[in-house]
């Protein structure tokens, strides 16, 4: 939808077409989420049965939407716009993970444990301070995957 009213901006769809396909797209929507939606089996994948569905809609302003874009390019979108949902979703519980850690380790301050080196016990060190190491690690690692 956005690359729709993207399209417009640019002045390749006009506002009647970019309103039709906004219609049309919204319909199709509506259709998937509902488990209404046919695919067909020269559909060779989700974006040519959107547009081939459009097109049934709307009529030919439906490829109209396909403008601008290769394929390669949805796929390319499709990916990162899942990637950030599902990255979304796996901060979200490791954030959630981590302030138990943090409970945890409020609630050990005076466990002492030992260190260890290379699989060898080292120092003592509180239980606490190796919960927060954690807590730092998995930010550490948030940090890469951004």
């Amino acid at each position: 939808m956005a690359h729709c009213k993207t399209l417009e901006r640019a002045g390749v769809l006009s506002r009647k077409e970019t309103a039709q396909i906004l219609r049309g797209l919204e319909e199709v929507r509506s259709e998937l989420e509902s488990g209404r939606f046919s695919f067909a089996a020269d559909d060779e994948d989700i974006h040519m049965a959107i547009e081939r569905r459009l097109t049934e809609l709307i009529g030919p302003i439906g490829g109209k939407l396909h403008t601008g874009r290769s394929r390669n390019d949805q796929v390319a979108l499709d990916v990162r716009l899942y990637l950030r949902d599902a990255l979304g979703a796996l901060f979200d519980s490791l954030r959630r993970f981590q302030g138990v850690l943090l409970e945890k380790a409020r609630g050990h301050l005076d466990v002492v444990m030992p260190g260890y080196t290379h699989l060898q016990r080292a120092q003592p060190v509180l239980f606490a301070h190796h919960l927060l190491a954690y807590v730092e690690m998995i930010d550490r690692d948030k940090g890469r995957v951004r």
